[in-house]
């Protein structure tokens, strides 16, 4: 059975309930780490623990902006400025103060959670904001930011050497909905971590480039 028949057979759309879910999750792992442990690298990023979790909040956070004005742009993005603080480091909008520690660090990931979670639960369905990798939804935003913090997470979780298995049925729908050339597979973790470049399956190299497919079909 193809992955577009099952689909059909079972629809099952990405809920902001999935979104929520992986945040608090995420962040319920990440409480772990030990305060000396963020400067450690993320996974196979070039970025630190403390870095990515600025750039995973300030995903969350311009997912949100995007379907926020009364007319969401379709060529482009909200016009934030986005800036790196150090050569090499990721460009965001959002900054968690250092001051604050790892647990400030935390609360500003959830508090962006908490943002897209808020707009893909109350923008109408029908409307349409701008991402590079096709117009989409609010579905399509929810979606994107579960992908987003399932597979940074994985990253931190290696650098922090915590662990890290987010749920079967989280994984299979962001596939559903945004890998729609991701093979079959029993185990959707591991093909939602081959469809963003972070492992091999059987029969399917590791790949060195990736995308997904934000795009509204139908």
């Amino acid at each position: 059975m193809s992955r577009s028949t099952e689909v059909a057979l079972q629809p099952a759309a990405v809920a902001a309930d999935d979104l929520d879910r992986a945040v608090q999750l995420a962040v319920a792992v990440l409480r772990e780490a030990p305060p000396a442990a963020w400067d450690r690298k993320a996974g196979s990023l070039e970025w630190d623990c403390w870095e990515t979790v600025e750039h995973l909040s300030d995903d969350l956070f311009a997912y949100a902006a995007q379907l926020g004005p009364r007319r969401p742009p379709l060529e482009g993005n909200v016009p934030f400025v986005w800036e790196s603080r150090r050569p090499g480091g990721p460009a965001n909008a959002v900054h968690a103060d250092r001051a604050a520690g790892p647990a400030g660090l935390l609360q500003v990931l959830e508090a962006s959670g908490a943002l897209l979670v808020a707009m893909a639960r109350t923008t109408p369905p029908k409307v349409r904001a701008h991402h590079v990798f096709g117009v989409s939804d609010p579905e399509g935003f929810a979606a994107m930011g579960t992908v987003e913090t399932l597979v940074h997470a994985y990253d931190l979780a290696e650098g922090l050497q915590l662990s890290w298995n987010p749920p079967a049925d989280v994984c299979a729908r962001v596939l559903a909905r945004l890998f729609p050339d991701a093979p079959e597979a029993a185990d959707p973790w591991h093909t939602l971590l081959w469809a963003t470049g972070r492992a091999e399956l059987p029969g399917h190299p590791r790949r060195t480039s990736w995308r997904w497919y934000g795009r509204v079909q139908g």
